[in-house]
This record gives C-alpha cells, sequence and structure tokens, in this order.
C-alpha cells in the first residue's frame, strides 16, 4: 500500500506481491474474505465477476513484460478488484506498469472516490496497455525478419516462436476481458452513472480493437515462420544438391586413378612415356564435361 498511513474512506488500496501479512491486515481491517484477496494471486486463476457479501470482485487477465536472457516475453496476469462500499481494492501478483501509471499521474482526472469511474479507467487503461504491447511485439518480429534473412539461424525462430506464443497468451485474455466487459455493462450491481456509458463504451472498442490487431498480427506472425521454414528447408536442399553434385565431379578423377593404378600388362599408355599426362588429361576433360553439364542443369 502506498500514499496513505491508513486506510480511508474513499481509498484505493493497492496490494501489489502482496505478502500473507498484508493480505491478512487488509482482510481485518476492511471485513473482507482473505481467500477472496489472495484469488488473484494464482497465476491459473480465469476472468470473472462476482458479488459476494456486498463487495463486487472484478478478476481481469492485465500484459505483463517478463524479461528473458536474451530480451523479453510478453504474459498476462490477473488482477483482482475489489469494490466494497467505501473502497477500492487491487491486488496483483507483480507490481506492474498499470499501476503505475496512475502513481505516476499518467492518467488524469481520475478519483479514487468514484469507484465505477475509477474501474472504467482502469480497464480503459489495461486496453491501451495491450495495444501499446501489440505494437512492441510487431516491431520485435519485423526486427527478428531482418535478421533472420542474414543469419538463418535457430535462435531468431525460437524468439519468433516465443512471440506468437505471447500473442496466443494476449488474445486469449482480451477474449475473456471482452466477456467481463459486458457482464459489467449488464449488471446492477455496479453501480453506473449516465455519464460512465461513453467511459465504457470507449473500453469495449479498445478492446475489441485490440482483439483484431492480435488476431492480424497472429497470422502474419504465422505465415512468416511458415515462410522461413519453407526457406531454411529450400536452403537445406539447394546445400544438399550442391554437395551431392562437387561430390560426383570429384569423384571422375579418382576413378581414372583407379583404373590406371590397376597392374596389367595391357593397360593402355602403360609404356607411353606421355600417359601420366594422357590420362590426366582425359580425366580433366571428362570432369569438365560433367561440370558443364552439371552448370547448364543449374546444380551449382
Amino acid at each position: 500500500m502506498r500514499g496513505l498511513s491508513k486506510i480511508e474512506p474513499g481509498a484505493w488500496i493497492h496490494l501489489g506481491d502482496p505478502s500473507g501479512t498484508e493480505i491478512d491486515a487488509v482482510s481485518a481491517e476492511l471485513g473482507i474474505d482473505a481467500e477472496l484477496l489472495r484469488a488473484p494471486l494464482d497465476e491459473e486463476e480465469s476472468a470473472r465477476i462476482d458479488y459476494e457479501d456486498g463487495v463486487n470482485t472484478i478478476i481481469v487477465d492485465i500484459p505483463h513484460i517478463v524479461p528473458t536472457n536474451d530480451g523479453f516475453s510478453y504474459e498476462t496476469i490477473p488482477l483482482g478488484v475489489f469494490l466494497t462500499p467505501e473502497n477500492i481494492i487491487t491486488v496483483c501478483l507483480e507490481e506492474t506498469a498499470l499501476a503505475e501509471d496512475f502513481w505516476s499521474n499518467r492518467v488524469r482526472d481520475f478519483d479514487t472516490a468514484k469507484k465505477t469511474r475509477f474501474l472504467l479507467q482502469l480497464l480503459y487503461r489495461n486496453a491501451t496497455k495491450y495495444l501499446r504491447y501489440l505494437r512492441m511485439i510487431d516491431k520485435a518480429s519485423d526486427r527478428l525478419e531482418n535478421r533472420l534473412h542474414k543469419s538463418m539461424r535457430n535462435r531468431e525462430l525460437i524468439q519468433m516462436l516465443r512471440l506468437s506464443k505471447s500473442l496466443v497468451y494476449f488474445s486469449t485474455s482480451l477474449k475473456a476481458n471482452e466477456v467481463i466487459l459486458e457482464k459489467i455493462m449488464r449488471s446492477h450491481n455496479i453501480l453506473k452513472y449516465e455519464e460512465d456509458s461513453d467511459l465504457l463504451e470507449d473500453v469495449i472498442i479498445e478492446n475489441k480493437q485490440a482483439i483484431e490487431m492480435a488476431g492480424i498480427y497472429m497470422e502474419i506472425l504465422s505465415g512468416t515462420m511458415d515462410a522461413f521454414a519453407s526457406l531454411v528447408s529450400n536452403n537445406l536442399n539447394i546445400v544438399t544438391k550442391f554437395l551431392a553434385s562437387m561430390t560426383i565431379v570429384m569423384a571422375i578423377p579418382s576413378i581414372f586413378s583407379g583404373f590406371w593404378g590397376m597392374n596389367f600388362a595391357s593397360m593402355p599408355f602403360l609404356n607411353n612415356p606421355w600417359g601420366f599426362y594422357i590420362v590426366l588429361g582425359i580425366s580433366l576433360v571428362a570432369t569438365a564435361v560433367v561440370t558443364a553439364i552439371f552448370w547448364k542443369k543449374k546444380m551449382f
């Protein structure tokens, strides 16, 4: 919790990566079931909306950047929003950029005393985060594509696979959030004012746009990966064909040397002082002929 030394009516209590002691303290002071507050700390917790004992529970998936050895991975984690008659509580298993935007006043005109409007502002900011991270994924895939043109290493393909995996996470989470937004629109337990209707519509529109963008980027990335997989396979076939052709060409002199290396009295040019050069010339001519044939058939 930040900003206040004690919980006051109208306050926003944010628990990012909370300890058990913090959960129990908030539970005891506000009279909320501690297990309810711990629900968003489960990575597998699904998006849902519920109303119990005067508390509206909204759990949505938010985007989260995880550093890796060779860059970043984009994932989603649950965020729990609890609306009590007097306070707003948010719980997340990690400190995220979403909450930091509010702490840093990047979100204008928000008032924690207006709980429904603050919830919608939080959801709107979450949708814009998805859009921002989707653009970052698109730029990252473009950079990897340019690097793949030069390197053709497994490392770039693995990174593109990771981006594809992130897009699947985003698409699934956005669709789950869309269901929650529709339930909020129909819910009678969440008090909504007329001036909040436009904001709720904006949230739904932004979320739908993020879903469409995720779908488009998934198709583009999938097509790119398929194209590069075919390209790598084609390059392998070209290399194999080249090596096979070179093996045949290099085998021709060995064949001639093998024949003339036999110890037979009837061997042509055996007693000719120029025999070695004659055989060498024949083998070179045969090699040149085969090379020309392969070149004409574009085997090199």
